[in-house]
């Protein structure tokens, strides 16, 4: 019955993850998918991009919350189940099916965005002390750099890093947990490939500069 939860419960923050709002909303102020301009990502940076900053908080926001309520879900869950057990597992593997739907969406042809945004939701929600010492790293760095992919890359590092630190502190080390921890943090890291290859040769665009401008 506990894998029965679990796995419904993956599924449903899966679909709710698959729902897209830049590719959403593009369409309806547009009739252009999001995915068809700028960097071509379905994100709210590109959001930022394309349709300026207003479009791009709005984004950001309704991105966190899915993170925030897939979290909130799980815990549902846990209380309706009345057992203890399966938190707070159910609810990082709902964190993760969260992410991956955002970032494979089941109704846009599994091409979404890198899932910065959702990730931020979920592991302030799983953990705010964890999650708002690595978003103050994060932004500190974008704010620093201009860089909006290094400052994610290395937050998605930072989350692994921690984690891992505070189970040997607290004793407390869970294998499924771990995982998710290191899938989580992974898929930041992994989804940036092509930014950190133009990091790395100097042409990723900063915010906030003009079209052809990296410097």
């Amino acid at each position: 019955m506990t894998y029965l939860i679990i796995a419904l419960t993956a599924i449903i923050s899966y679909l709710i993850g698959s729902v897209n709002f830049s590719i959403l909303l593009s369409k309806m102020l547009s009739g252009k998918d999001i995915r068809e301009s700028g960097s071509g990502n379905a994100g709210a940076t590109n959001m930022l991009r394309t349709y300026g900053k207003k479009m791009g908080v709005i984004t950001l926001l309704l991105d966190v919350l899915k993170g925030i309520v897939v979290i909130l879900l799980s815990r549902l869950v846990k209380n309706i189940a009345g057992t203890d057990e399966i938190y707070p597992v159910i609810s990082y593997v709902a964190g993760v099916c969260v992410i991956l739907g955002h970032n494979f969406p089941l109704y846009f042809g599994f091409k979404g965005g890198k899932g910065v945004a959702t990730s931020l939701g979920v592991v302030l929600m799983l953990d705010w002390k964890v999650g708002l010492i690595v978003a103050v790293v994060a932004i500190a760095v974008m704010a620093v750099t201009r860089y909006v992919s290094l400052g994610s890359i290395l937050g998605g590092a930072m989350y692994i890093v921690i984690e891992i630190v505070k189970m040997i502190v607290t004793k407390n080390v869970d294998v499924i947990q771990l995982v998710c921890v290191v899938i989580i943090g992974g898929l930041l890291i992994a989804r940036h490939h092509a930014n950190i290859k133009r990091l790395l040769s100097g042409t990723e665009n900063k915010l906030g500069a003009k079209k052809g401008e990296v410097k």
